[in-house]
């Protein structure tokens, strides 16, 4: 297996050159507002919309980051990674745009939409039980049988620098509607995106408060938050939130939100619904579960917005149609 993932942790300065990397292939997604949920949180609330980010999520950046530091020779051996669906489908469209094969291991239960995105953009796809499987295992053996580079979801320097661009571009986007950020909201699995987003935001607002915002039943940094320490909680539990089920932080998201994460909040499906419908009907967005735990939080009252300026991340918009359809058919 290609070992070459760079081992330091990621800097403002990796950020940086990760912005210059990608500012031309990845979308400068914006912050946008509605006077009603301004209304309904009592301050001002801009969400940053990465549904509109190629592939529909925030992970485009990380994957494409990553895979441009896989030097040009290793590149024809591929790359492979592990993933419910969004960062299979960075991984696979990044790889196309670099030339380089990809295979995506993605549990059977993965929403079909993802699924047949990855495969889309040119991606082998092996699928596995979540219950009884372990896909790092089995990505680490298809690394080791063809020479591919390992691209992980979260704990990398490289994916995580690719995720803090999005950090970066909320500081300017802030500064331009001359704004400061009292409190961002961030989804979290792995705390890949967090842990990027909070490099950025602190560098230039170190009194903001970083926020993790999580599914109920798979709340392990907010769990860690409150002990100081890495906590592992037990998968299992039913969610609609198919993007934020990893049990525990990674070594490296978890070195650099220790640091910088004031709070978690964590909500129920019904509240991630409801947060969906008000992203839709506000802004016109499509979020899918995981990318609107963040505004549930606010939304719900569990995070307070009162007299503040509120960013939060709408992370990914990759839901499946039917599934949508019903909850936006349901009510409050």
């Amino acid at each position: 297996m290609n070992s070459s993932a760079p081992s330091d942790l990621p800097t403002l300065a990796d950020l940086w050159a990760a912005a210059e990397l990608l500012g031309p292939v990845a979308v400068r997604t914006p912050l946008v507002e509605s006077p009603g949920l301004n209304e309904q949180t009592g301050g001002r609330l801009l969400v940053k919309a990465e549904v509109l980010q190629r592939t529909g999520s925030f992970k485009f950046r990380g994957a494409y980051n990553r895979i441009s530091q896989i030097p040009l020779e290793d590149r024809g051996r591929g790359v492979v990674a592990f993933s419910s669906g969004n960062h299979a489908q960075g991984v696979a469209r990044a790889a196309a745009l670099l030339g380089c094969p990809a295979t995506i291991v993605m549990p059977a239960d993965a929403p079909a939409i993802k699924i047949r995105n990855t495969q889309g953009y040119g991606a082998t796809v092996v699928t596995y039980d979540r219950l009884t499987e372990n896909r790092e295992a089995i990505g680490a053996k298809i690394a080791a049988e063809t020479g591919a580079t390992l691209v992980k979801p979260y704990d990398d320097p490289g994916v995580i620098a690719g995720q803090g661009t999005v950090g970066l571009e909320i500081v300017q986007q802030c500064r331009d509607l001359g704004v400061t950020p009292d409190q961002v909201i961030v989804p979290a699995s792995g705390g890949g995106l967090i842990a990027g987003v909070s490099i950025a935001v602190k560098a230039f607002h170190p009194d903001c408060r970083i926020i993790v915002a999580e599914p109920d039943g798979y709340d392990d940094h907010t769990q860690s938050i409150a002990a100081g320490k890495p906590v592992s909680i037990n998968p299992g539990a039913a969610t609609l939130c198919d993007a934020l089920m990893a049990p525990s932080p990674g070594e490296i998201t978890w070195a650099v939100n220790a640091r910088t994460l004031a709070a978690g909040v964590v909500v129920t499906d019904a509240e991630v619904k409801a947060a969906m419908r008000r992203a839709f009907l506000e802004l016109k967005l499509v979020v899918e579960p995981g990318g609107a735990v963040a505004l549930a939080g606010i939304l719900t009252g569990k995070v307070t917005g009162w007299g503040k300026t509120t960013v939060v991340v709408a992370s990914g918009g990759n839901v499946d149609p039917v599934l949508f359809a019903g909850i936006l058919t349901e009510t409050d």
